[in-house]
């Protein structure tokens, strides 16, 4: 069981939220809503991805949203880079944090970057090269990792020889994205718990979609594993554009509000964050899925009935 009474929410749903919405949101609103979200307490936030306008077109204005944002002191800003075209924009921008894209099968990896998983990861070699000569740190990501859409289950041996290729290139900062909800909480933990125990110098994190419900059940089951960093969004917005029926990340006020309610701290202030999601439910009402949006937190007491209502004889 994990001893840390203490947790790290990254909110993504600048990047991964606002890429599932089809009407292109201005970037003076996307900026806002960053600007809304830095003053909620997260120390990172995944502002956007810099990928080709033609890939997705919602985040064509990646630079000029940063332009917009108000930087603050201890709060890193983190984007999604596909190439070194991407992550010299993502430089020239001003970000703190790089995350590289890579897919825990060929089949999937075939569809998202025309490259086998291998051939993927063997291109990111000028990516870490150009990034030394500059402050941007380079973490990985794993996509699919608990089930692939195309090919299934994925095997941890998998999992294994994708990490040992991270750590050649002396990455070892890795998300474990749930990307289509495939997960379940004994899949989950059994991954997390031999990845941890092989490299155990590595810091992974946990990037989990609710598509079947069982979001939560796998953050508790990533926890106890040792996982203390998470990635959410908030009113549940998200969604993979590269995976069929990828429904949305877990709602970040779902997350903190489940481990706030187990004790365990998450440095979030709840009531800020249902602000920008009730915003959120509002503009974008069809995208949102949230727990706590439909029923409150469980400290909103109501006032108790007098008595029951007697009806009929």
């Amino acid at each position: 069981m994990n001893s840390l009474k203490e947790i790290t929410v990254t909110e993504v749903c600048p990047r991964d939220g606002f890429q599932s919405i089809p009407e292109i949101i201005p970037a003076e609103e996307k900026a806002a809503y960053i600007n809304r979200m830095i003053e909620c307490g997260f120390k990172q936030i995944e502002v956007t991805s810099f990928v080709h306008p033609k890939a997705v077109p919602q985040l064509k204005d990646a630079s000029e949203v940063l332009q917009l944002v108000n930087r603050k002191p201890g709060v890193k800003l983190r984007a999604l880079i596909p190439n070194l075209r991407g992550l010299d924009r993502a430089i020239d921008a001003g970000i703190d944090k790089v995350k590289l894209m890579l897919s825990a099968t060929d089949s999937h990896s075939r569809h998202n970057a025309n490259a086998t998983t291998f051939e993927a990861i063997k291109g990111f070699e000028p990516l870490v090269q150009r990034a030394a000569d500059s402050p941007v740190h380079v973490g990985g990501s794993i996509s699919v990792a608990f089930g692939c859409p195309y090919e299934g289950d994925v095997p941890v041996e998998r999992h294994i020889e994708i990490t040992k290729r991270y750590e050649q290139l002396g990455i070892t900062d890795i998300s474990l994205a749930d990307t289509t909800g495939m997960a379940n909480p004994v899949k989950l933990k059994r991954i997390v718990e031999v990845l941890k125990e092989t490299f155990p110098h590595f810091r992974f994190s946990l990037h989990l979609h609710n598509t079947r419900g069982m979001a939560f059940a796998n953050a508790v089951a990533g926890y106890e594993a040792g996982i203390v960093d998470f990635d959410s969004s908030a009113a549940g917005l998200g969604g993979c554009p590269y995976a069929p029926n990828a429904s949305g990340n877990i709602a970040t006020e779902d997350l903190v509000h489940g481990f706030e309610e187990m004790g365990i701290n998450t440095g979030i202030n709840l009531d800020r964050v249902l602000e920008v999601a009730k915003l959120l439910q509002q503009r974008f009402p069809v995208q949102s899925d949230s727990f706590i949006l439909k029923a409150g937190k469980c400290s909103d007491l109501h006032i108790a009935p007098s008595g029951q209502v007697k009806i009929g004889d």
